[in-house]
């Protein structure tokens, strides 16, 4: 019997994979399938709150902005389910996040190429027969399969990050993204802090909130920021979410695109604008009707960190970055909404001789999102924002970059590829630039 050798194999199965699988779908000449360790798709579950929305339109589903007429549209989704005219009714673009995790899991339903329980433990290159093999392992009988394919593509997705000061309390303290799971442990102590700056820390201190004069905690948000930055939503800076916006960046020099991206935070990881008008007005409304104990602190960088366990409190050093002073805080509960952050898979170690690398370590990612020497081999999804920019994890962008990747593996444009859709221009035209050292302006 004659071994298969796919034409790709997906690892990892979050959003962006998942539309891939959708958009490939279609494509009959096509053999890919997707592996995944986690037991089924459940997207950010520590925050699936009841009423928080994603931060985009419902057309930045799983298919639509590269193919309206996909059977895989959220609208067909909500048909299927009886939903339309009621969220025709409700008038509001922003799918509920846990709308749209069911979406996600409605999608799978349909596919027979996703394998969840399944582990990607090693990738390695076949030079006689230029493939590559990988072995798997089911998570359950622990099972060993081995899988040759012509093309790797990488949708691990990012973990939740810790930053260095707080390292040593991964033990004490949650991550935002474990959030729900204890959430009714934290409202049984009687001091709660949420570190963080994002729309995910605002989240977590907005659904604290709510119930802070039936428990009684104090209930404390420290940022390192300035201010709470709120989410850059006006058109023209939306246009940045552009294949213009990507080329421009792409072609900066490496060390300009980190100081840029570095200087961009409140594009992508800003905090919905309704969402601090919300906490505000909360807040307002509960003083009204009795004390409750809220402090908010921006401009505190955390140093360093510690849990006792006599006193069970954890004590942060803050400093105050613009009065340069240092001060202390004490908790009962602390949750880090810390962000995330790409990591490395082990089971790249075996084709590390294959993939370009930058002078930091990172993916030289090329505009094509391959990051192999050939640049046709092993492509990434949001693994390169430091190579394609703040677009890289938004989920507006996904359907492109699935069509990139399509043309990229098919040599066909399945599914049209937009080149320009901005109203205005971020480089500078080769006609206009000048070449002399010295020039005159004519007055």
């Amino acid at each position: 019997m004659q071994k298969t050798t796919y034409d790709f194999i997906a690892v990892g199965v979050g959003p962006f994979n998942l539309g891939l699988a959708c958009l490939t779908e279609p494509i009959k000449d096509l053999k890919g399938i997707f592996l995944d360790k986690n037991e089924s798709f459940n997207w950010h579950p520590g925050m699936l709150l009841q009423d928080t929305t994603l931060q985009i339109p419902f057309l930045a589903d799983l298919v639509t902005l590269a193919d309206p007429t996909s059977p895989f549209s959220f609208l067909n989704y909500i048909k299927e389910q009886g939903k339309m005219y009621s969220f025709y009714i409700r008038e509001d673009f922003l799918l509920l996040r846990n709308e749209y995790n069911q979406y996600c899991q409605w999608a799978i339903e349909k596919m027979s190429n996703i394998f969840f329980n399944t582990e990607v433990i090693q990738i390695d290159y076949n030079e006689k027969e230029a493939c590559y093999v990988v072995t798997a392992q089911c998570t359950i009988t622990k099972v060993i399969s081995l899988y040759t394919t012509k093309k790797i593509i990488l949708g691990t997705g990012t973990s939740p990050y810790i930053p260095k000061s707080c390292q040593n309390l991964k033990e004490s303290a949650i991550h935002s993204a474990n959030y729900l799971q204890y959430k009714s442990e934290l409202q049984k102590k009687k001091s709660i802090t949420v570190l963080g700056s994002g729309q995910s820390a605002a989240e977590v201190f907005n659904d604290l909130l709510q119930e802070i004069d039936t428990y009684n905690y104090q209930l404390n948000w420290i940022t390192r920021s300035p201010r709470f930055f709120p989410m850059d939503y006006s058109k023209l800076t939306l246009e940045m979410t552009s294949p213009e916006y990507v080329d421009y960046f792409y072609n900066l020099p490496e060390d300009k695109r980190d100081e840029l991206l570095s200087n961009q935070k409140q594009l992508y990881k800003g905090i919905n604008k309704d969402l601090i008008g919300s906490i505000f007005d909360t807040i307002y409304q509960k003083k009204v009707m009795g004390f409750i104990d809220v402090n908010l602190r921006t401009n505190a960088a955390c140093i360093q960190s510690s849990y006792h366990e006599e006193s069970e409190k954890f004590y942060l050093e803050l400093h105050q970055v613009e009065q340069d002073k240092k001060y202390r805080h004490a908790t009962e509960a602390l949750v880090l909404a810390t962000g995330y952050s790409y990591k490395l898979p082990k089971f790249l170690e075996g084709i590390t001789n294959r993939i370009l690398w930058d002078k930091k370590g990172r993916f030289a990612t090329h505009r094509n999102y391959s990051i192999d020497k050939s640049a046709s081999e092993i492509f990434v999804q949001n693994a390169e924002s430091h190579t394609h920019g703040f677009v890289t994890p938004d989920l507006g962008m996904a359907c492109y970059r699935n069509s990139y990747i399509i043309k990229e593996i098919t040599g066909v444009e399945y599914y049209p590829i937009e080149k320009r859709i901005a109203f205005q221009q971020f480089e500078v035209a080769k006609e206009e630039m000048i070449h002399t050292e010295s020039f005159e302006l004519i007055s």
